[in-house]
């Protein structure tokens, strides 16, 4: 790795934002655009966020219809939709032939009997992240799918569409950090996770994400992100999961952990990843390091540096007399930082992709293979978390 060429095909100087390939062809339309009759089934503080995203991409989506079974997230979701037709069952969305794809974003537990409903119903699917509450229900729902091919489900790990990300994962395979052995992941937060209650007895459908008869928890609101990414990244997934965490700050009747670590064995790869998150702390808040033999990133949701090793560094610290190579920029820390340019939330380039994939049937990056492997190894944390117990990949995993 020279520096001019580091420079010309890493694109993670000043100059201009350069977007990976794949990113371009996802958010272009080379096709007549015509908008797709969208619903959106379940209008908490997640769904009403896409009904914001779909608003703006008002050239691309008509917003149909809304669903929900609390009456204040209907009336929250009127306000950005009037003109959509409001339901509070499902089912009787699913029956509007009007209707093309809906977006689910209920929660966790949900997914998975909505999804099939829907697939049934002929709707193509925009299904939040993580996909399934359980093992079994990410291998049959990899099943229905597949006897669904007209059909796009699209899950939602949107890091696969930002240009940030995208860009990331060009520089690993292109070897600029050498061989990666070490991942350190954490998302913290200080705060308790509770929603106001309208109506005390409303505790469990507003608070779910706190009781694992609904929820994932932490790994699977939050971690589930960044192991997605490293699926992705590495086209891989975590061979041998060791878990350990509890209810260490909050007493306050909650079931799912508030305080959690993962350790990720990638054996394949000869990796290990480590994997965090705090309620009671929000000093790192999200972090995520990816460490190689060359050098390593430091990623924010929507910033990203470059930190070379020392030899490496005295490579693109030598300039090219010859070509007059661009200046690298680095910062006070040594890094160059990556992508310097603004880009648009994730979610953006997601619902993006989501409409090409409908409109040519191709698909989707983040697809539910790939939400399958996330899934999978969100459960086998959980697992381990609350049976203490070492969670090993299966071969019947393999789909």
């Amino acid at each position: 790795m020279i520096r001019r060429d580091f420079i010309k095909k890493a694109g993670i100087t000043t100059g201009g934002l350069l977007l990976h390939n794949t990113l371009l062809k996802a958010v272009s339309l080379p096709f007549e655009v015509k908008k797709i009759n969208i619903a959106v089934i379940g209008c908490g503080d997640r769904g009403t966020g896409l009904m914001h995203v779909l608003k703006e991409l008002n050239d691309l989506y008509q917003i149909k219809a809304i669903c929900d079974v609390l009456d204040f997230r209907l009336d929250s979701a009127k306000k950005i939709a009037p003109e959509a037709v409001i339901y509070k069952d499902y089912r009787k969305l699913l029956d509007d032939k009007t209707i093309d794809a809906v977006i689910i974003s209920v929660p966790l537990y949900l997914h998975f009997p909505i999804a099939k409903d829907a697939l049934q119903a002929g709707k193509h699917i925009y299904l939040e992240k993580t996909m399934t509450y359980n093992i079994p229900q990410a291998l049959e729902l990899v099943k229905l799918v597949k006897d669904k091919p007209d059909q796009i489900l699209q899950v939602g790990h949107q890091y696969r569409y930002t240009p940030l990300y995208f860009k990331v994962k060009e520089m690993i395979g292109k070897g600029y950090l050498g061989k990666v052995t070490q991942i350190d992941c954490r998302w913290d937060r200080n705060g308790n996770w509770r929603r106001p209650l309208p109506d005390p007895s409303l505790e469990r459908q507003i608070n779910w994400r706190m009781y694992r008869e609904y929820s994932g928890g932490l790994p699977a609101e939050l971690l589930s992100h960044q192991i997605d990414f490293i699926n992705w990244a590495f086209d891989t997934h975590a061979s041998t999961i060791y878990g350990t965490g509890g209810i260490d700050f909050y007493k306050d009747g909650r079931e799912t952990y508030d305080n959690v670590q993962a350790v990720l064995r990638y054996e394949k790869d000869n990796m290990v990843g480590n994997f965090g998150a705090t309620c009671a702390n929000s000093h790192d808040g999200y972090l995520f390091k990816i460490k190689g033999s060359k050098g390593m990133i430091s990623l924010l949701v929507d910033e990203g540096v470059y930190y070379p090793e020392k030899d490496t560094k005295k490579q693109l610290q030598t300039v090219d007399g010859v070509t007059g190579a661009t200046k690298i920029t680095w910062n006070k820390d040594g890094g160059i930082p990556i992508l310097t340019e603004p880009i648009k939330d994730g979610s953006w380039y997601a619902l993006s992709d989501f409409h090409k994939c409908v409109s040519t049937r191709q698909t989707p990056t983040s697809n539910v293979l790939t939400g399958s492997k996330a899934a999978i190894n969100v459960h086998m944390i959980n697992k381990s978390l609350f049976d203490k117990t070492i969670e090993n990949w299966k071969s019947e995993y393999d789909v």
